[in-house]
C-alpha cells in the first residue's frame, strides 16, 4: 500500500491551495502553510490539518463554505485524497451550525463528491452528530443511480471503518444499518456488494448471532452473487471457528483424524520461513466438507501469545479418504506486526476445531 505522503502529500496540498485561491480570489495563507507541515504526519492527521486550515481560510458560516466547495468542485483537479479534508471541513462546519438545513446540505455534498475518491471518512462527523437523520438519508441513497453513492451508504456507515472516526451509535446499535445492507446485498455493482460484505464482517466482531442470522436470510435468495458475498462477510467468524457460521457455509462437524502439523525445523530465524505438513483422514461414514486453516501462535513482548488464523484450503473428503496439506509460513518484517523472539507455535484448524500446536523457536536473524 502507498505511504501517506504518496496519498496526500505536499503536491496535493499545493494543488488544493491553488484551487481554493482561485475561488477566494486571494491566497489561503493557512492552507498554504499547512502544505509545508505534512511530512511527519500520518494520513488521517494530514487530512485533519488541511481540513482545519481550509476552515481557517474560508468565510465564516456553513453557507459560505458550501459555496466555496461547490465553486472549487467546478475544477476537475479537485479530486483524489484532497476530497477527504475538503468534505471534512464541510461536515465540521455543518455540525457547528447545528441546523438541519446545513446538515442535509452537507450530506448532499458528501454524495455529490464521493465519486472523486470517497466521502466515507468525511461523513463520519455527521453521523456522530445525528446518526438517525444521517442513516435515514443514506438509506435513500441505496436507490441512487451512481454506484459510488450507493457504496457510500454502506461503507460510510461501517461500525469499524478503517481510518474512519468511530461513531458510537453505530457500535451500540448494530441493527441500525441492516436496512441499508438489505437493500444493497443484491446490488448490480460488485464494488457495492463487497462493501456490504465488509460491513457485515465488521458487525461480526461483537455480534456473531446477528451476522449469521442476516447471512442466512440472504442465502434464502437464489441470486448467483449472494453465496460469494456471504463467504466474504463471514470470513472473520470462519477464522474464529464459529460453529454457526461454518455450518451455514456447509462445513458441519466432521470425524476427521489429523496427523500433524509436522514442522520441518525446530527453529526459524527472523526474515526466514518454516514449513509444515499434515495428513487428514475422514474417519466417518459420510463425505465431509472441510474448511482447513492454520493458526500461528505469536509470542508477545510479555511472554504470552496471541493467535492469527490464515486460510489454507477447502476440500471434500469421502468416507475413509486421506489428503495431505503443506505450507510455508514466512516471518518477514511488516508494518502491521511486530515479532518477538522466543517460542511460537502452529496448529491446524479444521471446521473450527484446532489441533494441538506444534512448537518452534523464532530466533535472531542469522
Amino acid at each position: 500500500m502507498p505511504f501517506a505522503d504518496e496519498l496526500l502529500g505536499s503536491e496535493h496540498a499545493a494543488a488544493l491551495t491553488r484551487i481554493v485561491a482561485g475561488v477566494l480570489g486571494r491566497s489561503p495563507e493557512t492552507l498554504a502553510a499547512a502544505a509545508t507541515a505534512l511530512a511527519p504526519l500520518a494520513l488521517r492527521e494530514r487530512a485533519d490539518l488541511l481540513r482545519d486550515a481550509l476552515l481557517a481560510d474560508a468565510p465564516a458560516g456553513y453557507p459560505a463554505l458550501a459555496r466555496v466547495v461547490r465553486d472549487a468542485a467546478a475544477d476537475p483537479a479537485l479530486t483524489g485524497w484532497m476530497i477527504w479534508p475538503v468534505l471534512g471541513a464541510v461536515a465540521q462546519r455543518a455540525v457547528a451550525d447545528g441546523g438541519t438545513e446545513a446538515f442535509d446540505d452537507a450530506m448532499v455534498l458528501q454524495a455529490e463528491l464521493t465519486g472523486r475518491l470517497t466521502a466515507e471518512f468525511s461523513i463520519r462527523p455527521l453521523l456522530r452528530h445525528d446518526p438517525d437523520r444521517g442513516l435515514a438519508i443514506m438509506l435513500g441513497w441505496t436507490a441512487h443511480t451512481d454506484e459510488h453513492v450507493r457504496r457510500l451508504a454502506t461503507e460510510g456507515s461501517r461500525p469499524f471503518l478503517p481510518w474512519g472516526l468511530r461513531v458510537p451509535a453505530l457500535v451500540a446499535r448494530p441493527e441500525a444499518t441492516l436496512p441499508i445492507l438489505d437493500r444493497l446485498v443484491l446490488d448490480e455493482s460488485e464494488y457495492v456488494r463487497r462493501s456490504v460484505a465488509n460491513h457485515l464482517n465488521d458487525l461480526s466482531r461483537d455480534h456473531a448471532g446477528l451476522v449469521v442470522a442476516t447471512a442466512a436470510r440472504w442465502l434464502e435468495r437464489p441470486e448467483a452473487t449472494t453465496p460469494a458475498l456471504v463467504r466474504h462477510a463471514l470470513r472473520t467468524l470462519v477464522k474464529r471457528g464459529d460453529p454457526a457460521a461454518l455450518a451455514l457455509l456447509g462445513f458441519a462437524p466432521a470425524s476427521i483424524e489429523v496427523d500433524g502439523p509436522l514442522l520441518d525445523a525446530a527453529s526459524v530465524p527472523m526474515e526466514g520461513s518454516i514449513g509444515f505438513t499434515a495428513e487428514l483422514r475422514n474417519t466417518g461414514s459420510e463425505p465431509a466438507r472441510l474448511a482447513i486453516d492454520y493458526v500461528v501462535h505469536h509470542r508477545k513482548a510479555n511472554g504470552s501469545t496471541t493467535t492469527k488464523t490464515f486460510k489454507l484450503t477447502t476440500a471434500t473428503l469421502a468416507a475413509g479418504e486421506r489428503m495431505r496439506v503443506d505450507r510455508r509460513h514466512a516471518f518477514r518484517t511488516i508494518t502491521t506486526r511486530r515479532y518477538h523472539l522466543g517460542e511460537h507455535a502452529i496448529a491446524l484448524q479444521v471446521n473450527g476445531v484446532a489441533t494441538d500446536p506444534a512448537r518452534f523457536e523464532l530466533v535472531a536473524e542469522q
